[in-house]
């Protein structure tokens, strides 16, 4: 009980810094005057009080976090934030809870997946505050909380394993998890600022560049349109978002790596980074060569545009889209789904195995194959010139089991519910490598707004075990972890 009281005091002043995050719609709606001001303010004391009154209710019990006292915080922060942040949708759009709860989750796991339908009318600080949440999302409420709860006598390296697992979770880019932190949100930032004033250079105005840049950045996919980015049919505007969804599917170790010395080759010394653009680059050309002969496209650069944008879009876990590819043969949308599942580098804002995890899995099964011929080879498995211990392709085999257990799990529930396989089997695919639109209902031209409370529940769900990496969120129900 004294754990659990310790893990809520930490939730209460991570709900009082996150609370930061309502100034950007009250300015909003000070400068568009869209009569949403009352709305967030109401929301903000919501937050601060709810926040305020969980932290001075358990202060007496605050301590250092023990590591899997880390979990339970991951959790209850991605589930706590996301249920208040619905209270500006239900009360200015009068949302039900679960549908807001579902938006509000798809934006802070950086899902994209969406229920709302006007968004080119809807008020710009309710729009604003999708991305925001999307953008806060990207690089995790526990990151940016362990560069700032230290100050507060609570230690971070227990929240930032919890929340970042993997091969390479460890590696620290400097000798501090709190500047850690600091460091990657600093990257992240000027990212995103790089791209506002690139997407308004080639002709978006301030505020769409603002949203859209957000949603690059943290892989999100929202958008302030129904036809999200085909909407400005622009070729430039599309290339802009190409160069950074690219960019945040990486690694952002790498990129400080880059910054600090001054020099590309660290992109090229990394595995990650040539497999995610080698598998990019060739699925792209393949893809518009398959839809040129397919007559799909009158010409090849034509196909080249649109597969190379949504490609790149669902590959990285984005979500936007400039035309309806579920028009187009099957073979491409499902194609894209699956890249939706290995393509991103480990320590980037995007979901699914991962790249690392892909590239160690290729070299394990070589090595069987090997093995099959020379049983008695000791040959490691290397990726780029480094040996991984066997510990780490064991653990790395439990989480591709569980990945794609979970997947058929919450597949076979939609289809208890009702829905289509197509539609289940894609919006499950989507939800859990946090990637947007699916297939059928849930296509690229429609949204999730069709689907029964039970559906949005059992993908809400989803969306919060693909954003925690699976590991993170099943180890609560194993009787394990509540054994003293």
């Amino acid at each position: 009980m004294r754990t659990l009281l310790s893990v809520l005091n930490v939730l209460g002043h991570l709900l009082l810094v996150s609370s930061l995050i309502y100034l950007l719609p009250i300015t909003c709606a000070i400068i568009y005057r869209d009569g949403t001001l009352f709305t967030f303010v109401v929301s903000l004391v919501i937050c601060v009080g709810v926040g305020g009154i969980i932290t001075l209710a358990t202060q007496r019990y605050r301590m250092e976090l023990k590591a899997r006292d880390g979990f339970i915080l991951v959790t209850l922060s991605w589930v706590l934030i996301s249920a208040i942040a619905t209270v500006p949708l239900m009360l200015h759009l009068h949302m039900s809870f679960t549908d807001a709860f579902f938006e509000m989750m798809s934006g802070l796991t950086t899902t994209g997946a969406t229920v709302m339908v006007g968004l080119d009318t809807l008020a710009p600080s309710i729009n604003l505050w999708r991305h925001a949440i999307n953008w806060l999302g990207g690089m995790g409420i526990i990151v940016l909380a362990v560069a700032i709860l230290p100050m507060l006598g609570v230690g971070g390296m227990q929240l930032f394993r919890a929340e970042v697992p993997g091969p390479i979770k460890d590696a620290k880019l400097t000798a501090r998890i709190a500047d850690t932190a600091a460091v990657l949100w600093v990257i992240y930032l000027v990212l995103t600022l790089a791209c506002i004033l690139s997407l308004w250079l080639v002709g978006m105005n301030w505020f769409d560049a603002i949203c859209h840049a957000f949603a690059a950045l943290c892989l999100g996919g929202f958008s302030t349109r129904d036809a999200s980015v085909g909407a400005f049919n622009s070729p430039a505007i599309e290339a802009v978002l190409i160069v950074f969804m690219v960019l945040a599917a990486l690694n952002f170790a790498t990129h400080f790596t880059v910054w600090r010395e001054r020099s590309f080759r660290p992109y090229w010394r990394d595995a990650e980074v040539r497999g995610v653009l080698a598998i990019i680059v060739l699925s792209c050309l393949g893809c518009a060569v398959y839809l040129w002969f397919g007559n799909v496209y009158a010409s090849f650069w034509t196909a080249l545009r649109y597969v190379s944008f949504n490609l790149v879009s669902i590959a990285t876990d984005c979500g936007f889209v400039n035309t309806d590819y579920a028009q187009w043969p099957p073979f491409v949308p499902f194609w894209m789904l699956f890249l939706s599942s290995i393509t991103v580098s480990s320590g980037s804002t995007g979901g699914g195995i991962k790249m690392i995890r892909t590239l160690i899995l290729v070299r394990q099964s070589g090595r069987e194959l090997t093995r099959l011929l020379h049983p008695a080879l000791a040959a490691p498995v290397t990726v780029g010139g480094m040996p991984i211990p066997n510990s780490v392709v064991v653990a790395i085999l439990g989480f591709i089991f569980l990945y794609f257990m979970s997947i058929v799990a919450m597949t076979f529930l939609l289809i208890f519910g009702g829905l289509d396989f197509i539609s289940a089997f894609s919006a499950v695919i989507a939800c859990i490598n946090n990637a947007g639109p699916g297939l059928g209902v849930v296509g690229p031209a429609t949204n999730y707004g069709s689907l029964t409370d039970f559906e949005t529940w059992v993908l809400s769900f989803t969306m919060l075990l693909g954003r925690l990496e699976v590991f993170s969120l099943l180890v609560l129900f194993t009787p394990m972890f509540w054994r003293k």
